[in-house]
């Protein structure tokens, strides 16, 4: 059975986009902790980040990199957190979330958006993507 990732990759389902090539794509958090919360994902459907064999995942972190960077460049924060957990979808997907304490990377709080803002967000990564 398809996750909602796989959903996102074949248009399925819709997203605010950041980055795609051949292999990953990001798109924001629709649940965002903070403002720029982005999702990276494999285009393969793989359940655990470190079942991914070993040069896929060090792409996979490539990919998240830039698009980390971008996001600092976008977003008023302290820093971009970068994490794995993989609970909820069983895809494999790396946070980067911009933080300005500690409090922003526990999942517990989370940010509002309106549809525009999400664009508005997107947008901004995207022009910072080098």
């Amino acid at each position: 059975m398809s996750t909602i990732f796989t959903k996102i990759i074949s248009g399925e389902i819709p997203c605010y986009k950041i980055a795609e090539d051949e292999n990953f794509l990001a798109f924001l958090d629709i649940n965002p902790n903070a403002k720029g919360h982005t999702l990276c994902i494999p285009k393969l459907e793989i359940d655990k980040i470190l079942d991914m064999e070993e040069p896929h995942f060090l792409e996979l972190m490539a990919f998240s990199r830039k698009v980390g960077k971008a996001i600092g460049l976008s977003i008023d924060c302290k820093r971009v957190g970068i994490t794995v957990i993989g609970l909820e979808v069983p895809h494999a997907h790396v946070h980067l979330i911009p933080l300005n304490s500690m409090h922003d990377a526990r999942f517990q709080q989370k940010t509002k958006l309106s549809p525009e803002e999400f664009e508005a967000v997107a947008s901004s990564i995207r022009a910072n993507i080098q």
